[in-house]
């Protein structure tokens, strides 16, 4: 694929498209609703001429019409200005706000209205964490993003909006660094302290995490794509063959460490995944200023010419803010082996995303604050979070992905936690 930013990424080929299907009402916190019939799509989408980059094409997804604001801060962003702050479950009650005395006056004496008690746990949890967002701004929190330190590494299991000034809420978890159990550092971090090394897991631990909400295959995927990362290939430097380098693969325990973030930033893997999304990244700006343009809102992405993800937000800021840990994540995904086919045109990309959701809908949600919808088909699975915050009644995030036990199978080893 040659010169591949610009010489596909501007010649845009626009089909229209709708994706989103119809929504369930719940009246209850935490409710889940199931067998509700899909209604008709009701917002439109176009596909645009892929940007390439070595085994990856990116689809850039355009939206009509009027875009709204975007109120939300990042996890990153949250957690670096220390605003958001996330600890394991037994810390707690060190992040509980205190509350002014409430109540009223009963035959003159004052008679006090006890507070709500915070979540009570018996020590920390692999699979539960603590979050509290103490700015003045709703928090965004997408399925496979990472938090490292505390007992373990963790990624995010779903999608979710935390109000601002928000009482800690548990935030669900998998953990992607089996066999720690000691703590690392009190307070988690993001993945990264540069914003160019930042990370979200790849596709094919997301969808294990989002699709399986299983912590095996949460783990048994972490080993399969670290090992799948380290035997990739290195392009050669300028001037040398394929043929005449010398490969060598380091084996997983030679890391020492099983944490899927540790491994994607040391040296036998992050270099990798530079080289992979390179083409995309160093032009990054001038991307950026294109879909700007073209008011892209997402992508769709196919690993050697396989279709195999879309992620879609609500306005071109958003899709902006969330591109280089994006971009990172989708580029270590093309580092896995497999067989490669014709690449897929625009038009093909379309059709994913046009695809029937299927025929029933799940979803769990907080009254007044999002709505979090599964929909489910043989192929592939969508994943929508509403929110229903007031003056934000859309969609914020989508994504839509093909089933990983349809697009390949990585490791099989088995880890189990100690």
């Amino acid at each position: 694929m040659n010169n591949p930013t610009r010489s596909r990424f501007f010649r845009f080929t626009l089909t229209g498209a709708a994706l989103i299907t119809g929504l369930i009402v719940h009246q209850a916190r935490h409710v889940r609703a199931a067998a509700g019939p899909i209604e008709e799509p009701r917002s439109s989408y176009r596909v645009l001429a892929p940007i390439e980059s070595g085994n990856l094409l990116l689809f850039p997804v355009v939206q009509s019409g009027k875009m709204p604001n975007s109120p939300f801060l990042t996890l990153d962003e949250g957690i670096k200005s220390g605003q958001v702050e996330v600890t394991e479950a037994g810390r707690i009650r060190g992040l509980v706000r205190p509350r002014p005395a409430q109540g009223g006056i009963n035959n003159g004496v004052f008679q006090p209205i006890p507070n709500p008690q915070p979540p009570q746990y018996r020590g920390d949890r692999v699979n539960t964490q603590v979050l509290v967002n103490n700015s003045d701004k709703p928090l965004l929190l997408l399925a496979g993003e990472i938090v490292t330190g505390g007992k373990q590494d963790r990624v995010i299991a779903k999608d979710r909006i935390v109000p601002a000034g928000n009482d800690p809420i548990d935030l669900g978890v998998f953990c992607i660094e089996p066999g720690r159990w000691t703590e690392d550092t009190a307070a988690f971090l993001p993945s990264a302290k540069a914003p160019a090394q930042s990370l979200m897991v790849q596709p094919t631990v997301r969808a294990k995490a989002m699709v399986e909400k299983d912590q095996q295959e949460v783990w048994n995927s972490v080993h399969g794509t670290i090992a799948a990362a380290l035997a990739a290939p290195v392009a050669p430097p300028p001037g040398i063959a394929v043929a005449d380098r010398q490969v060598v693969i380091p084996e997983i325990n030679h890391l020492g460490t099983t944490s899927y973030a540790r491994a994607m930033q040391s040296g036998a893997v992050s270099m990798k995944v530079d080289q992979a999304a390179a083409p995309v990244m160093k032009s990054r700006e001038q991307v950026l200023e294109k879909l700007r343009e073209e008011h892209a809102v997402g992508v769709v992405v196919a690993v050697r010419g396989e279709i195999v993800w879309a992620d879609i937000f609500s306005d071109t800021d958003l899709l902006a803010r969330y591109w280089t840990k994006l971009v990172r994540s989708y580029a270590a995904e093309s580092l896995l082996g497999g067989e490669t086919h014709a690449a897929p045109t625009a038009a093909d990309a379309q059709h994913f995303l046009d695809a029937p959701a299927g025929g029933t809908e799940t979803s769990i949600g907080d009254v007044g604050v999002y709505r979090y919808k599964e929909l489910r088909s043989g192929a592939t699975e969508t994943f929508v979070l509403e929110s229903l915050l007031s003056g934000t009644d859309y969609d914020v995030h989508i994504s839509k992905l093909k089933l990983q036990g349809e697009v390949r199978k990585v490791g099989s080893t088995l880890y189990h936690e100690r």
